[in-house]
């Protein structure tokens, strides 16, 4: 199978199926913005249509490659960059890597964006858009509300920044939507990218 870090930059898309070709495709957002529900969803549909994809959960990254860092600026960027590093290596062997994690920066999501240019691999930063307030309702793993009660400080959005794409190539708004409405509109963009 030729997979598209083997063609020449512009034959890509002309020489490679789009099973074939790898991307990654980097969901970040707010805490309980729907990243992984949204990036689970999308996998479904990738694997339904034969593409080889693997989700880079960011608690699972935590827990098992970067179970030394804290949440320090130093430590937030050091894991956005492991993990940077892995979805690049799958995505240069022609796996869709989906990346539903925070990265609050943007100098460490452009530090990604770079390492992937240099070895022509796709890199697709995808906002998803969830305001603060559905987050906090929404509340999945109980953070808005451990630090509204004075329990844990930091939590992106809350008390320590995030900083939202300016530019992503896709940004999604969740609110008064499906995760199937999302999730469709997210692989419509990768068809129109020759990538689903």
């Amino acid at each position: 199978m030729t997979t598209a870090h083997t063609l020449a930059a512009g034959d890509t898309a002309e020489a490679a199926p789009a099973a074939a070709r790898g991307a990654t495709v980097w969901l970040t957002g707010l805490p309980s913005a729907g990243k992984t529900t949204l990036a689970r969803a999308l996998a479904e549909r990738l694997r339904a249509q034969g593409h080889e994809v693997e989700v880079l959960d960011g608690d699972e990254i935590r827990a098992f490659l970067s179970a030394g860092l804290g949440f320090s600026r130093a430590d937030r960027h050091t894991n956005v960059q492991r993990i940077g590093f892995v979805a690049g290596l799958l995505a240069s062997h022609g796996v869709k890597t989906l990346v539903p994690v925070i990265a609050p920066y943007a100098d460490s999501r452009a530090a990604v964006r770079a390492r992937h240019a240099a070895r022509a691999t796709p890199f697709l930063e995808i906002h998803v858009a969830t305001p603060v307030t559905l987050c906090s309702q929404r509340d999945v793993k109980g953070l808005y509300a451990r630090q509204a009660a004075g329990e844990i400080s930091g939590l992106t959005g809350v008390d320590d920044p995030y900083e939202a794409p300016e530019s992503p190539e896709l940004r999604i708004q969740t609110q008064g939507r499906s995760v199937a409405d999302s999730a469709a509109e997210l692989h419509t963009f990768l068809t129109e990218r020759g990538l689903a």
